[in-house]
């Protein structure tokens, strides 16, 4: 018999045993807490599975079958030039214009194609942070010479994060460039416009079907000084008075509000090529979906299609599960963005942590953004808030670097990606690259 391995299962079980029979159930904290998690799993299943994930699944599944090994390899490999490597993750990730966790499923296709840690990496941190609905959003509500500075520090961001991940792990990627040119050519079956429309029709999906979806920049943000426990209201403005601010929210309902609370209201609806396609959304999905059905009937064989469907099921399994569980795990610490809404973490305590511009504030407000879950743009509203509560621009600019890259539900999933040893350099890079910006912007 294994005493030492029985004795570890005895410890296992008599410490969840501990942690169930301590369970602090009826205290409000946690309740209230758990209520978060729940509440917030539940909107994102909603707001984001369908329409962000699943369309992100299916590109990542084509990746790895209808793409040549020999193409990702070739612009995006180990040995690639490193100009055009770069070049091409950062502009490629930088418009799909994803968040931290859809870009997931792209990220793990081109890696697992054989696309070299660096432009990989590259790509992963341009899909969410180089965004640039984000950047005019920020430039409009923080100030013109905030949105630069986050488009500027995005931008270098990509690229420094790519070349550092490579350095650190150049003997590995030394000898996996090795390895792929030791490989043979594949047979190019199809040619590469095709490829080129089958791609983009699917991009065109998930980028339309999403339009506005994750941070309607339509929306009217209510902030009042309370930092985390601002409000912010996503809807369509319906009258504007000295009193009282009266909208219709994205569920239908008539809200109103104390016009006492506005901080500023960005309705860029009227004239706007945005809105033009905001309305348009869906029947340029249909039409780019009609596109799509023909190309996968008329160019793909059924063995094609059938690799297909078992390669996007392959990366559904490894991702979505890990993501469900960190926006659980995220819920429960911070609670949602919006009043009202904590986790077990009192919103009083990041409130306190990253006010003014010290080393501390820039690093809480890096770490702050890069486990906390917020859906694309909403970050712009909270840190309007939080700068409300006293927050430095430092660690202000720190956090909407970190932010949109990094989640805990990202991290999870990039752990099963990569490993952990090179998830926590990625996640380290992140961090302290954002710490060390908001502390020179901070100053200047």
């Amino acid at each position: 018999m294994d005493f030492k391995g029985e004795g570890k299962k005895l410890l296992l079980i008599a410490g969840l045993f501990l942690a169930c029979f301590f369970l602090p159930v009826g205290r409000p904290r946690f309740d209230s807490a758990v209520m978060e998690s729940l509440q917030l799993v539940r909107w994102y299943a909603r707001e984001h599975v369908l329409l962000c994930l699943v369309p992100a699944f299916f590109i990542a599944g084509a990746i790895a079958v209808f793409v040549s090994q020999a193409s990702v390899m070739k612009y995006l490999g180990a040995g690639a030039n490193r100009i055009v490597a770069y070049g091409v993750a950062a502009v490629s990730g930088s418009v799909l214009a994803v968040c931290s966790c859809t870009v997931l499923p792209l990220f793990a296709g081109i890696y697992k194609m054989g696309a070299g840690l660096g432009p990989a990496a590259a790509f992963l941190y341009a899909g969410p942070a180089i965004n640039v609905l984000a950047i005019i959003l920020t430039a409009r509500i923080l100030g013109v010479e905030m949105g630069l500075a986050r488009a500027l520090g995005a931008i270098v961001f990509s690229i420094v994060i790519g070349v550092v991940m490579h350095l650190i792990y150049r003997r590995e990627e030394a000898a996996k460039a090795v390895q792929q040119m030791a490989m043979p050519m594949p047979e190019v079956k199809r040619p590469l416009w095709s490829n080129a429309l089958y791609f983009g029709s699917m991009v065109g999906i998930l980028v339309f079907a999403n339009w506005a979806r994750s941070g309607d920049v339509r929306a009217i943000f209510l902030c009042c000084p309370g930092g985390l426990s601002s409000y912010q209201i996503e809807g369509t403005l319906v009258s504007h008075t000295e009193e009282a601010v009266t909208l219709i929210d994205t569920q239908g309902k008539t809200q109103e509000l104390p016009a006492s609370l506005l901080q500023g209201v960005e309705d860029v609806r009227k004239h706007s090529l945005y809105e033009l396609i905001y309305q348009m959304r869906w029947a340029l999905v249909l039409g780019l979906l009609a596109g799509f059905t023909y190309m996968a009937r008329s160019w793909f064989s059924h063995a094609e299609l059938r690799e297909w469907i078992e390669a996007t099921w392959g990366f559904t399994k490894q991702i979505l599960p890990l993501l469900l569980i960190g926006v659980l795990v995220s819920g429960f610490l911070l609670g949602q963005p919006g009043p009202g809404h904590e986790g077990i973490i009192p919103a009083a305590w990041v409130n306190t942590a990253v006010g003014g511009n010290s080393l501390r504030a820039n690093l809480l407000a890096s770490l702050f953004g890069a486990f906390m879950y917020f859906s694309t743009l909403t970050e712009v509203p909270i840190v309007q808030g939080l700068m409300g509560a006293g927050m430095g621009k430092g660690p202000a600019m720190a956090m909407l670097l970190s932010d949109p890259a990094l989640s805990l539900p990202s991290i999870l999933v990039l752990r099963a990606i990569m490993g952990t040893h090179k998830t926590v350099v990625y996640v380290s890079l992140v961090v302290v690259m954002s710490t060390i910006t908001g502390l020179i912007y901070g100053v200047l």
